[in-house]
């Protein structure tokens, strides 16, 4: 598997015929709803991150960062405010709304629904493949 891997890796292939765990680890690094959920989460704590630093935060890019900051302006999950005693004329804070805190809350279960899930399928792999190297050992150590 490691080897095939790496081959659809180095040459850009399909990840069809791959485990989908694998699939999905190689083609979606991050979905929207945990992109929405991490800038929510920075901004509650800091009103008044701008782009540039929570794009530095999510380790995304700019680009990426402003998408997430206008989708859930549309949304209406948070809203900008401007400083107008502020020297620095693009000073903005943005603010979760109350949809936005209710939307935080709801994202934040499912988020850790998904991941107590992933870490249970884990889990069993971590525990299915033990067994299977304890049992090739143990044939070796027989072999001997």
């Amino acid at each position: 598997m490691r080897l095939r891997l790496l081959t659809v890796i180095q040459h850009g292939g399909s990840v069809g015929n791959l485990p989908k765990y694998i699939a999905n680890i190689l083609t979606d690094t991050t979905s929207h709803e945990e992109s929405h959920l991490k800038v929510l989460r920075l901004l509650e704590s800091n009103p008044r991150m701008n782009q540039r630093e929570l794009s530095r935060a999510m380790g995304i890019s700019l680009g990426k960062t402003n998408y997430c900051i206008k989708a859930l302006l549309d949304k209406g999950l948070i809203k900008v405010q401007n400083f107008r005693n502020s020297q620095n004329k693009l000073a903005y804070a943005y603010l979760l709304t109350p949809a936005g805190v209710d939307a935080k809350a709801r994202i934040t279960v499912q988020f850790l629904k998904n991941k107590i899930q992933e870490y249970e399928r884990l889990r069993i792999e971590i525990e299915m493949m033990q067994l299977e190297a304890d049992q090739k050992s143990s044939i070796e150590n027989k072999q001997e």
